[in-house]
Order: structure tokens, then sequence, then C-alpha cells
């Protein structure tokens, strides 16, 4: 179901959440052309992320309606007057944070976080409308994007071309979990040839930190999570050992130093977002020169961090999208998909259609569940 009329609106179908914790309703939406530095893309894969249950939830802000999704991939319908860089035909991923490349930020080489195209938390465009509507009705976006709709308008810049090779499911993956494990290794911190790691939580955003101090050359990797059965998915990331705590009485922090000789490791991440697992994290990392790095997105509780851990020379370190630059770095991580260096095929558990949306959110309760893909 779709249709243009002839002032360029689009009418198609799109997954709404109307009110918090609701289930999301599939319905015909419209979708207004893109402005002048703006894109329209129509979208071929998506998938789904625990941000998205946070996001039908009302966390952090409680928009409604509203449409999910925030990894996905698609190709270019139509571009505004201004766009330069991309055109109709093009395959992109679209993104939740930009890369002006003069800000401050952008210009020291250190973050990620662009002050031009920020990470934006008010469901709409930078002009302060949306493109999506009801009836006339608003519909607020999902960070930049929404990927659960047929056709989505974004920014220019917060899109990046992918590579025709790269597999859609994997080009969709990048754009969010994988990416922010991943990157985490390499451009938060640094990991080092030798060094400890201890990752907990793993799922693909776990999976993506455990592949990437593989493939810097850690000595040690250990897997934390309290599914006996992402053991053998994680072995084939290149985790060295698991512990599952529920299998003790100890906590995490001792199973930590427990298997690293009472020392702890050199570095570790948090990719649950629980708030008693992030004090875990600092203790389980070594006194003078541990490094923390937190990634998961919590439940809008913050907890209370233990104040003498960190005075003991440890450094703890907050993460957006793993650090990872979307115009500069991440094409280099498309690379290595298309080298094979990189195989997401294992983050792949479950398939369904933008019609079946909420039985991916059941599949995302299996304990075998990776990665639900939906497919238009």
């Amino acid at each position: 179901m779709t249709n243009i009329t002839a002032s360029g609106v689009i009418t198609c179908k799109a997954a709404v959440v109307r009110k918090s914790g609701e289930p999301l309703v599939v319905e015909a939406i419209e979708v207004d052309p893109p402005k002048s530095s703006e894109i329209r893309i129509k979208m071929q894969c998506a998938s789904m992320c625990h941000t998205d249950i946070l996001c039908c939830n009302g966390l952090p802000v409680p928009l409604f309606p509203r449409i999910p999704g925030h990894e996905g991939v698609g190709v270019i319908e139509s571009v505004g007057d201004n766009v330069t860089s991309l055109k109709p035909g093009d395959t992109v991923m679209p993104l939740y944070l930009g890369e002006c490349g003069e800000c401050l930020n952008c210009s020291s080489g250190k973050t990620n976080l662009c002050h031009k195209y920020p990470l934006g938390f008010s469901g709409l465009m930078s002009d302060g409308t949306s493109r999506m509507s009801v009836g006339g009705v608003q519909i607020y976006h999902h960070f930049s994007c929404s990927t659960w709709s047929e056709y989505i308008v974004v920014e220019a810049n917060y899109a990046v071309k992918v590579d025709p090779r790269v597999s859609l499911p994997h080009a969709s993956f990048l754009c969010c979990g994988f990416t922010t494990g991943f990157g985490s290794t390499w451009r938060e911190i640094t990991i080092e040839k030798g060094s400890t790691v201890a990752v907990i939580g793993l799922g693909a955003v776990g999976l993506g930190a455990v592949k990437g101090a593989q493939m810097h050359g850690a000595s040690k990797i250990i897997g934390i999570d309290i599914n006996e059965m992402k053991h053998e998915k994680a072995k084939k990331f290149g985790i060295t050992e698991f512990i599952n705590p529920k299998l003790s009485d100890k906590s995490v922090s001792e199973l930590i130093k427990e298997a690293t000789g009472g020392l702890g490791v050199d570095f570790c991440f948090e990719c649950t977002g629980v708030p008693a697992l992030l004090n875990e994290a600092i203790e389980g990392s070594k006194v003078g020169l541990g490094t923390v790095v937190f990634i998961g997105a919590g439940l809008n509780k913050s907890g209370e961090l233990n104040y003498i851990p960190l005075l003991c020379g440890r450094t703890v370190r907050g993460s957006i999208y793993g650090g990872v630059r979307t115009q500069t770095d991440l094409p280099q991580i498309v690379e290595k998909c298309v080298n094979k260096e990189i195989d997401l095929d294992e983050l792949i558990t479950h398939e369904v259609t933008l019609d079946e949306i909420n039985k991916g959110f059941e599949y995302m309760k299996e304990p075998d569940n990776v990665k639900v893909v939906i497919k238009f």
C-alpha cells in the first residue's frame, strides 16, 4: 500500500505506538516530501533493539503518537534541492547521529557527538516539525529516523551510503547495536594487545565489544550473561571464557576477579544498562589501571556509583554509538563486513514482516534471541 499524491506526499504503512506500553498498530500514514537538506527513503529492511522498547514505554521522553525504530537500511526515493552527496537510488543507512566535520567536537577528532547534528530527543526534525502524520495529526519520530515505516525522511547528514555487497540485515545491525559495542573498543578506548577484557551482557552490543576485543588482540575475553544459550553464540565472536552469574552465589565483580587471579580486568564493557551492574563493572576492573565503558541503555534509573573504587585509579567512560563517527568511521566498519573480517550472520535469530511487529517483541523475550529482522 503506497500512494504518491500530486503534492509529493506518500501514503504508506508504519508501526505506530499511541500510548506508553500499548501494542503497536500498523496503519496508514502520510510522509511528506523531503525539504532542502533532507532525503526520503524507501525502507528495505529494519531491525529491533531494546532501545525501541524504551521508546514504546515513553523513555527517555514520552512523545506520542510515535513511530519507533532506529536501525534499518533503504533506498533513496527523492532528495531535497540542496542535497549533493546522495542521490535517488543510493542504498543508505539512516542514523541517529550526524557529523558536520566542522564544529568543535567534530574537528577535535575525539568524539562522535556533533554540535550541528546531535542526538535528538524532541521527536521532530531540526526545524521543529515532523514529516509524518495521520489525518493531519503529527506523528513523532524516534530520534532522527523512525525506521519502522515503509518510507521515512531524514536530514541527509544522518545517512551513510552503503556498499550494495553488504547484506541488508547486516547494514541494519550496524546502525546501532553491533557498531556500538565494536566501536567502543577502538573509538572510546583502545584495547591493547594482550589485555584482559570483560563484557557484561551478550546481546548485539556485547557481541560487538567481544569481536572488537578479539580483533585488537585481547588475550582473555570474559563474556558474562545470565542466559546460558549465549555461551556458544559468544564463542563464535571471540570470548575465551563464559560466566553465568546465576550459577554462583558470588557477585559479578567477584567472579571476574576470580577469573583473573584476583586482579580484575584491564577493560570492562557494561552493555546491559542495569544500574546494579554499573558498580560491578567498576569493581571488576583493575585497581589503578582499569577502564570501564558504560554502553547499555538503562531504564531511566541512574543508581548510585560507589565512590571509593573510582578513587582507586579506575577510569569510567560513557559511550553513545561506541564513539563511532558516522561519516568518518562507519564506512571502515562496513568495509570490514564487505571483506568478511566481520560476519554478522550469527546475530540473526528471527524474522518478521512489518505487520507482525508485535510478534517481534515476543521474539525479543526468547532466550535464544539476538536480533529480530523486519522485512518490508
